[in-house]
């Protein structure tokens, strides 16, 4: 039960389920003695208790010897429908105040930490510390963080937690064009996922600094992407660590066709798609919602032979669309060097591609590397934003503007290691969000 609960287990929980196993016995020991009594086959709703269920199926036995295994199976019925098994429950103290800010147990902490770094329930090492009151203080809690981040178990966040973030999910749902891009298979698709999960996968294990996902000097790749990508000298089904020479198209996340193909339509790309992604993702400054009946950029109401570029200038002239467009078009269009599905161009419908764009600050750059370099040169904006998604996975919510100081404390603590992966969690972990909570 303590398992289960994620708590200690006491006198009152045990007198909850005793019933449970007793009566089930009995009704068990009833129906093997009188084989002509029908079961009772009506719903726990109209037998009012969760036991009913229980006691149904497990008439459907022959021998008496069976009503202690039908005590035992309604009582694990009875924890494993119940609210603190189903769901995470945080419980506030007894008449505490509404709006009251205060800190939680240890087993809540503990289940926080666990699900957070494991996507699961704590394990019995950290179930032990918080029985003794003893995960909450600094150095033991900064320990169990490091030995969880080294836990298998933490691949969990690379498919989960890197999966929602950089929207790798979405890309089973992904479909281009066949007569566009024929090449383009499920194959092609889980290679692009795989690319990505192994570069977040490889800042988590080796504790690199998180900058390392904008512009690392190597890729991860296998035969299939490497072709994909016009990278020769790569054979096999297995992915390995690829050094890149200077001047690459490959590398950082904004180079990865996972994320390429994810903010493109199934014909073209979508300077729109990919500037929102930035601003959302790497930046944290996300564009407003658009207004109502505002029309979406056709394109067969525009010439075939005008660039993307040209066609959402179009877009801008109308009123409505400009004041979001100007800010995310300009960031979208410095990854117009790579098509709907990833790959490297120089050209479009004929023409050079114009790669030129800006930063919301009006900061001006050419192309992918340009992007990159505006990133880099003001770190805080990336890591801070990284430190939000992170912190919005830990506690199962938004953030709010109450969080804004414990996020910019983690960021200034983490400069000092070059912005550590493992600085960005401990940091998260000893912050007050994470830590306390608010009654309602």
């Amino acid at each position: 039960m303590r398992r289960a609960y994620r708590r200690p287990v006491g006198d009152a929980d045990l007198e909850r389920l005793l019933p449970f196993y007793r009566d089930a016995r009995r009704e068990r020991s009833a129906r093997v003695s009188d084989p002509a009594d029908p079961p009772d086959r009506r719903s726990p709703e109209k037998r009012g208790d969760l036991r009913s269920d229980a006691v149904a199926r497990s008439e459907t036995r022959h021998s008496a010897s069976e009503d202690f295994d039908a005590g035992i199976e309604a009582a694990l019925s009875a924890i494993l429908v119940s609210r603190e098994f189903l769901f995470r429950v945080e419980q506030d103290p007894a008449g505490i105040a509404p709006r009251t800010t205060y800190r939680i147990s240890d087993f809540e902490l503990a289940s926080r930490l666990s699900f957070f770094l494991w996507s699961s329930i704590p394990d019995d090492e950290l179930l032990d510390l918080a029985e003794r009151g003893e995960l909450r203080q600094p150095e033991v809690l900064a320990k169990q963080t490091r030995r969880m981040l080294a836990d298998p178990r933490s691949q969990s966040l690379v498919t989960n937690f890197a999966g929602q973030w950089l929207y790798l999910r979405n890309l089973e749902s992904i479909t281009p064009d066949g007569r566009l891009f024929p090449d383009f298979d499920d194959n092609l698709r889980q290679a692009m996922r795989r690319e990505t999960e192994l570069l977040f996968e490889e800042v988590l294990r080796d504790d690199r600094s998180v900058l390392d996902l904008l512009k690392p000097d190597h890729a991860w790749l296998n035969e299939r992407l490497a072709k994909h990508y016009g990278i020769p000298h790569v054979s096999g089904t297995r992915f390995r660590r690829v050094p890149l020479k200077p001047g690459s198209e490959r590398g950082g996340l904004l180079r990865h066709g996972s994320i390429l193909t994810v903010t493109s339509y199934a014909t073209r790309t979508s300077p729109v798609i990919r500037g929102k992604w930035i601003l959302e993702n790497l930046l944290g400054t996300p564009p407003p919602p658009p207004l109502p009946d505002v029309p979406s950029l056709d394109d067969n109401t525009v010439s075939a032979s005008l660039s993307v570029r040209e066609r959402l200038k179009q877009h801008r002239a109308n009123a409505a669309c400009a004041s979001c467009h100007n800010v995310m078009d300009p960031v979208g269009f410095s990854l117009e060097n790579f098509d709907a599905v990833g790959r490297w161009r120089t050209l479009e419908e004929g023409q050079p591609v114009d790669a030129s764009g800006g930063l919301p600050d009006g900061g001006q750059f050419v192309g992918v590397s340009g992007l990159e370099e505006g990133l880099l040169k003001r770190p805080e904006l990336f890591v801070g934003t990284l430190t939000e998604k992170l912190l919005t996975f830990a506690l199962g919510r938004g953030i709010e503007p109450s969080d804004g100081p414990a996020v910019r404390e983690i960021v200034r603590a983490a400069r000092a290691t070059d912005y550590r992966f493992s600085a960005l969690i401990g940091g998260i972990v000893r912050s007050t969000p994470f830590q306390m909570r608010t009654s309602p």
